[in-house]
């Protein structure tokens, strides 16, 4: 597949700006992909389409407020750091992306919040994600952690071009986010409100949760026609014994798993033996997930609608098949969904 047959023609109204009022009420377009079916509910509704003992796969990762602005040391000239990934916990090694990236040299230090209560220093500037930065921090790790938590920003995406509000600290967060890790939300979790998992449960609908840490490449543009050609950054990926066993007694009662967004079915297809089953996975993947692709353990996926030619509608394309894809997505244009991060939701059956 080549990067260009991805394109589609996406109002730039159809991009959401804000989350719905409540979580559990953005609309829900139901995709069948056997029958080539589409159907318009709401969220709310996705407990009509599950029975006793099927299994959702979340992803329980939480994001961190990963964008930090300072000022470059002597010409106090603005800058934008991203935390990517922590290198290093004693050294407080960090990967990050600065922007503007051409001003800054190795050696150069970068200044954060009032008094200069973070300071760091360029020590790499040819990774392949950007920088490396040394936080210059002689406290605890801690107080370290608490500092970057009250000066980093939530890391919304920047296509919303609006600066980030008090609701998306909250919203901009799944209900049952854990671990802390995530650069961006995995965001088809985002509509699930603790009633709906209530009632999902006292319906005997279980939830299997993974943690997979997800990275800034998912919205990096993909630079490459050759689709095999694109290299995907790894990200940390954890799936524990419990959450395996439910998921496989699922599969052995001929009960449904429904992966909760593209995180979650890269995390399962990462995991997956070639028994059938999954297993215990504690590392890193890169798995890119493109057509034609054979899916080996879901049934069924939640997800949002996405960007042109992004990796995550690339996945989606694979599991519902190319053309029809297309066909849902020129559906949803002419329906007005709204799209991407704080967009509706579709479920693939």
């Amino acid at each position: 597949m080549k990067l260009s047959q991805f394109k589609f023609d996406l109002p730039k109204e159809l991009i959401a700006g804000h989350p719905p009022l409540n979580r559990d009420e953005s609309r829900l377009m139901v995709v069948d992909r056997q029958k080539k079916t589409i159907e318009h509910r709401n969220f709310k509704d996705i407990i009509e389409y599950f029975d006793d003992g099927d299994v959702f796969a979340i992803n329980n990762t939480k994001v961190f407020p990963a964008r930090l602005n300072g000022e470059k040391e002597k010409t106090g000239a603005k800058i934008e750091v991203f935390l990517l990934r922590e290198l290093n916990q004693d050294s407080r090694l960090w990967d990050v992306m600065v922007d503007p990236a051409r001003k800054i040299r190795i050696g150069n230090k970068l200044y954060f919040g009032e008094d200069d209560a973070l300071v760091a220093e360029v020590i790499d500037n040819t990774t392949s994600r950007g920088r490396t930065l040394r936080f210059l921090f002689d406290g605890p790790y801690e107080d370290f952690k608490k500092t970057i938590q009250e000066l980093g920003e939530t890391p919304l995406p920047k296509i919303h071009e609006r600066e980030i509000e008090p609701e998306d600290e909250e919203r901009y967060q799944t209900i049952y986010a854990k671990h802390e890790g995530a650069v961006a939300a995995p965001t088809a979790g985002l509509h699930f409100s603790r009633e709906l998992m209530k009632r999902l449960e006292i319906k005997g609908i279980d939830f299997a949760e993974l943690t997979l840490h997800t990275g800034l490449g998912n919205f990096r543009n993909i630079e490459v026609e050759d689709l095999t050609k694109h290299k995907v950054d790894s990200e940390q990926m954890t799936l524990l014994t419990d959450s395996v066993d439910k998921m496989n007694t699922a599969k052995e009662g001929k009960h449904k798993v429904i992966a909760v967004g593209t995180t979650s079915m890269k995390a399962l297809e990462t995991a997956v033996s070639i028994t059938g089953k999954v297993k215990p996975f504690n590392g890193w993947t890169n798995k890119f997930i493109f057509p034609p692709y054979e899916f080996r353990f879901a049934d069924a996926m939640v997800t949002n609608f996405h960007l042109p030619m992004s990796p995550m509608m690339m996945m989606i394309s694979a599991f519902v098949g190319y053309d029809f894809l297309f066909d849902v997505y020129r559906e949803a244009v002419k329906e007005k969904y709204k799209f991407f991060t704080y967009g509706d939701a579709m479920l693939v059956l």
